[in-house]
């Protein structure tokens, strides 16, 4: 097998299919939306080309800038809910009674698409009829907000049904981390007199360090790329107040007919989320990785 594998050939043999496929559906494609970038075009008709004024225009576009920071908001909010799904996890993993069930529930949301998520999220926050009104006015608040036509707070209410969403994906993922720690480990730290409390962020929480980073990373660059939920649930309304860089990427493109322009602004959120993803990696590198 040793002798296989150290000829250069049968390695480029198995890595070239794999190679034409990544470039045909991801890099071309990334290439061309530059290319694109560089032009005044509608999508359809002649294509004119004007340098870099795309690029330039985005950057000094108010709206791009706000949908920006409205990534950046759920990318936080998306990083933050991490700590929740990872208590939820500790909680499963403690062989407590029901957890099967419970990890059943809480993957449901990733059964649903996003469209029927959205749908059914609209409902709860209808201001009339939506069950979280009826439940506000039964407690005594009598005027509720209209919670996905008000600009102060549509963006937080659509970064809950997004969080519900992937519950279960990174509950999922925090949960196998854990029970892959051996229980040897756990055992020689009860014995030594250790709470639970203590083995949980002093023993468990170390030894998946690496998983969490990864779902960090994860996290912030799904949160970025965001697109189908918000669109269905407001189309980035009202007045853009809940827009974010996907959604305004698209209503250029393909809304509005500007291809050259909403191209620039795809290949802009290339490059930001790139730049992320190399800050939050070389933020959470540790020179040390525990092993077990």
């Amino acid at each position: 097998m040793n002798k296989v594998m150290s000829n250069k050939w049968i390695i480029a043999f198995y890595v070239l299919p794999a190679l034409l496929l990544i470039t045909i559906l991801i890099f071309i494609p990334l290439i061309l939306t530059g290319y694109y970038g560089l032009f005044k075009w509608d999508g359809i008709g002649e294509m004119n080309f004007i340098g870099l004024q795309n690029y330039i225009n985005a950057l000094q576009d108010i709206k791009f800038w706000d949908s920006a920071w409205h990534s950046f908001l759920l990318a936080i909010f998306s990083t933050l809910s991490l700590a929740i799904y990872l208590m939820i996890s500790l909680i499963l993993a403690s062989k407590i009674k029901g957890a099967s069930l419970l990890r059943k529930i809480y993957l449901i949301p990733m059964l649903l698409s996003s469209v029927a998520i959205a749908q059914l999220w609209i409902k709860v926050f209808n201001p009339t009829n939506g069950m979280l009104n009826h439940i506000l006015m039964f407690i005594g608040i009598e005027n509720p907000p209209a919670w996905l036509a008000d600009t102060s707070i549509v963006l937080y209410a659509i970064f809950v049904p997004i969080l519900w969403q992937y519950a279960g994906f990174y509950i999922l993922i925090y949960y196998a981390a854990l029970k892959n720690i051996p229980e040897s480990i756990v055992e020689a730290a009860r014995i030594d007199g250790a709470s639970p409390i203590q083995i949980a962020f002093r023993i468990k929480l170390p030894l998946i360090m690496g998983v969490i980073k990864v779902t960090i990373v994860l996290a912030v660059v799904g949160s970025l790329k965001y697109f189908d939920l918000i669109y269905v649930m407001t189309g980035g309304g009202p007045n853009g107040a809940s827009e974010v860089m996907a959604s305004y990427m698209y209503k250029l493109a393909f809304s509005s007919n500007n291809f050259g322009y909403g191209s620039a602004i795809g290949f802009l959120l290339l490059i930001i989320t790139l730049i992320v993803t190399v800050v939050i990696r070389k933020v959470t590198a540790s020179k040390e990785e525990i092993q077990y």
